[in-house]
């Protein structure tokens, strides 16, 4: 592994035609599974109440990382929808 930059920079760059993912053409990543994971997620966080819980602190736990999942996704979607604008 390379300790400073000066050997990174020595480093030759990878040329595209070697990668093997350049045979069947993906460089990306998955939007659109990403978007459903995180609202699949968002959804069975707050379902984990259900049942017997002692205090609050389980609240916390599992409604406010629901609602930053969604958060995220919807303003990613907007930044999506209207990156043209900007």
């Amino acid at each position: 592994m390379a300790s400073n930059s000066r050997e990174l920079a020595q480093r030759p760059a990878v040329d595209p035609e070697d990668e093997p993912s350049v045979e069947w053409g993906w460089h990306g990543s998955f939007p659109k599974a990403t978007t459903i994971a995180a609202i699949v997620t968002a959804i069975l966080l707050p379902l984990m109440l259900i049942g017997h819980h002692t205090s609050a602190t389980e609240i916390l736990w599992m409604v406010l990382p629901a609602v930053g999942i969604l958060g995220v996704v919807i303003w990613g979607q907007l930044r999506r929808r209207h990156s043209w604008r900007r």
